[in-house]
């Protein structure tokens, strides 16, 4: 091919690459911001169904919304007024029961330095201990910015969640319009075909979303009630872990049932028959959600194939960490509303 004009077709490639950089630019710096909105968004196509489950009680669009959020943010407080003084006393006593052990490490210390000194003689064992000391004061900087960096992310943390749920107001409030203006950017002759496949899709995610909220609900619910059964002592701060883990699809039951256990097992908190009881019970409990529970909450939302719910997922977390994983299963389910009603039609009419 001839180039009639070098320095015209040059101007225009470096342009090009110019305005590509500058756009990968700007959504690094708005990542956050992005992030925001995503989730916001996320979490108000989960509210869509209830929405639209009382406009179908004869209730109007914004009250409808006022209720729901309403009621969300009751359910919160509540939660939050109800266990948060319970799992404050019970974490204080974790606390009191860790700081115990510490204190009580001195003797397992001695009898560990007696145990090593017998088996190894030639290791110096002291010389060991001084330079673990030296390392940990050359090193107490560092381990203070880790600290005040942590304590910062949790600040930014609170912070987005509150950016956040004002972003989840708004946009549940304002979703229809949002639809109707997206639909009208589609020619006329296609619209009707782009809005159900649109409206399935927001279906599915937000059946997804209420049904995997549903699913926590059950676990730390199901968990209390064992866990106070089996007469643990910290049975409503292992609730809430079991409910939040619950959150997380593929692992999380399984990440939140292993700690659960592991918490069992710690001196003056439980013993090896409660780990062993507990984790009886979260084996038959992950049986049953698999193959009773998640079906039937899941039900009105797009399947995925198993080898897709874990490679999403994997690409999920590595891609945006926890929300990622979240979000990435209602992606996957809605790139394969695409897939079956999409692509495989328009092959089989080649």
């Amino acid at each position: 091919m001839k180039v009639h004009n070098p320095f015209r077709t040059a101007l225009v490639a470096t342009l090009g690459v110019g305005l590509g950089i500058l756009l990968i630019g700007s959504v690094q710096s708005l990542s956050t911001v992005l992030l925001y909105v995503g989730t916001a968004l996320f979490i108000s196509l989960g509210l869509d169904p209830v929405i639209s489950f009382l406009e179908r009680r004869r209730l109007p669009r914004w009250l409808a919304v006022i209720v729901t959020i309403l009621g969300v943010l009751g359910v919160f407080a509540g939660i939050v007024l109800i266990v948060l003084p319970i799992i404050i006393d019970q974490v204080s006593q974790l606390v009191e029961q860790i700081t115990e052990l510490v204190q009580s490490s001195n003797d397992i210390w001695g009898d560990l330095r007696e145990w090593l000194g017998a088996v190894f003689p030639a290791l110096d064992i002291d010389r060991i201990l001084t330079e673990s000391q030296d390392w940990l004061l050359a090193n107490m900087g560092d381990i203070t910015g880790g600290v005040i960096a942590v304590s910062l992310n949790l600040v930014t943390g609170l912070f987005g969640a509150f950016i956040v749920l004002i972003l989840t107001i708004y946009l549940t409030a304002s979703t229809p319009s949002l639809k109707r203006s997206v639909y009208q950017l589609v020619p006329a002759s296609r619209r009707p075909r782009f809005v159900d496949l649109a409206e399935q899709i927001t279906d599915s995610v937000g059946y997804y979303v209420m049904g995997q909220v549903t699913l926590g609900v059950i676990n730390g619910v199901l968990s209390a009630i064992f866990l106070s059964i089996i007469g643990h002592p910290f049975a409503a701060v292992l609730a809430v872990v079991a409910f939040f883990f619950s959150l997380i699809p593929l692992v999380g039951t399984l990440t939140g049932s292993t700690l659960i256990v592991l918490a069992c097992l710690i001196p003056g908190v439980g013993s090896p028959a409660t780990a062993i009881a507990a984790g009886i019970y979260y084996l038959i409990y992950m049986q049953i959600e698999a193959y009773v529970i998640s079906p039937r909450i899941m039900s009105r939302a797009v399947s995925v194939p198993g080898a897709v719910v874990v490679v999403a997922a994997l690409a999920g977390g590595s891609l945006l960490g926890l929300l990622g994983a979240l979000i990435a299963i209602p992606v996957a389910a809605s790139i394969l509303i695409i897939y079956r009603q999409v692509l495989i039609p328009r092959m089989n009419e080649r």
